[in-house]
């Protein structure tokens, strides 16, 4: 496949063959469809990152745009992701920034600087992984590994919509009707209404808030002032970097939590698509890492691959790197225009966390699949044991730290399913 021959498949096909692979297609139409699908699945991480380090929405929006371009280009198009803000960076930028919590940071340049830096680490892990191939990837991480660290990324995640995206009883209950409003989508409908089950749930649970709200009292209102003030168009604010080896010190080391994150969503793309995307590992790593590196310089946050993409095409099981081509220019178009960016962000926040229950689960779901996909034995006490204590370390979000430096869940739990690999089963092995 060249990095834009994509075979084109009918509408028909989504019934027929049920799977659109990489490779392929639907009519752009339908295509364009599922790309604004994908944005609005990322949107609400992609904001809420750069909210909570006071870095601009819209650059972050624009640089997810242009990092994922960078992406697909360098893997030659053969891994269909989606690049937004990672949340890894949270902590650390905070705290090389004494960020208050509240505006714009006054201190971004410095963490700039460090992002960089991270970012070309990064890149540098993934041109190591390049020249020296992919086998001994399989030795470090076997089947129950995989299939747990892709199960943690979706279970590490589900606090967000649980615990931050329902404010009331009302949110709660908001966040149930729309889950539900999404499930009947996918079991009740067919054909390409099917397949945009996310963006039809979440538009008739939005349809739901709306009457609820501002039509009966019963929740917080919509508000619509902000798609009303918003410019149609309009610059993102680019800042240059500071570099600060107290910052670097403190926020570079977040490329081995990358590696991990992006490990895992590798893994679970290649399960979902049945091919083995080993092969571009390496250039995954070094995309990513160089999007981080550009993104940085015009002042966004870093980036990685996102669960919760990897979510939408666990559930419309469209992989087509076309959609996220789209999804990468709608994305751009919309850092150009705060109104359009005003009008997604009026997205209720407890119709948002329905949707992201659903996709963080069909993600943990993912990974449970890899086990039974390669007839994992959970009958032999190793297997159990790394299973176990993965899952558990992830969800709960253990926690190491490391002087100023802490390995969040997703860290701590895949770096964990390897060491425990290497301990239990080679001794099983030896044995």
């Amino acid at each position: 496949m060249s990095l834009f021959n994509w075979q084109e498949k009918p509408v028909a096909a989504l019934a027929n063959e049920g799977v659109i692979a990489p490779d392929e297609r639907l009519p752009w139409p339908q295509t364009t469809a599922m790309g604004v699908q994908h944005v609005v699945a990322m949107f609400g991480s992609t904001v809420l990152a750069p909210i909570l380090m006071g870095f601009d929405p819209n650059l972050a929006i624009f640089m997810s745009g242009i990092g994922t371009l960078i992406f697909y280009f360098i893997t030659g198009g053969k891994v269909p992701s989606y690049l937004g803000s990672s949340f890894a960076f949270i902590g650390v930028v905070i705290a090389a920034t004494a960020y208050a919590g509240q505006g714009p940071n006054a201190n971004i340049p410095v963490a700039l600087g460090a992002i960089i830096v991270c970012g070309a680490i990064y890149a540098l892990i993934g041109v190591v992984v390049q020249a020296i191939g992919t086998a001994w990837i399989e030795r470090l991480m076997p089947p129950v590994v995989t299939g747990a660290v892709v199960a943690v990324i979706g279970l590490n995640l589900a606090s967000i919509p649980v615990k931050n995206m329902a404010a009331s009883g009302f949110d709660s209950w908001m966040q149930a009707v729309t889950f539900v409003c999404v499930a009947l989508v996918a079991v009740f409908t067919r054909g390409m209404v099917q397949r945009l089950l996310i963006l039809v749930g979440l538009a008739i649970a939005t349809a739901i808030y709306l009457v609820l709200t501002n039509g009966m009292g019963l929740g917080k209102p919509m508000d619509f002032s902000g798609i009303a003030h918003a410019a149609w168009v309009g610059w993102p604010k680019f800042q240059a970097p500071v570099f600060d080896s107290a910052a670097i010190l403190l926020i570079a080391p977040v490329a081995l939590i990358l590696v991990a994150e992006n490990l895992g969503h590798i893994k679970a793309v290649s399960a979902m698509t049945g091919r083995n995307l080993d092969p571009y590992l390496g250039r995954a790593f070094i995309g990513d890492g160089i999007a981080t590196m550009v993104s940085g310089s015009a002042g966004g946050t870093g980036v990685t691959t996102y669960a919760e993409n990897i979510g939408v095409m666990a559930a419309t099981r469209i992989y087509s790197t076309a959609v996220f081509i789209v999804a990468a220019i709608v994305a751009l178009c919309l850092g150009f225009s705060p109104k359009f960016g005003a009008l997604i962000q009026a997205i209720p926040l407890p119709v948002m966390g329905g949707v992201s229950i659903v996709v963080f689960g069909l993600i943990a779901i993912a990974g449970a699949r890899i086990w039974v996909d390669n007839k994992v034995d959970f009958s032999d006490p190793a297997n159990l044991l790394i299973a176990a204590l993965t899952l558990i370390l992830g969800t709960g979000d253990f926690t190491l730290k490391f002087g100023g430096f802490a390995l969040g869940g997703i860290g701590t739990a895949t770096f964990g399913a390897v060491f425990l690999a290497a301990l239990l089963l080679r001794r099983k092995a030896g044995s």
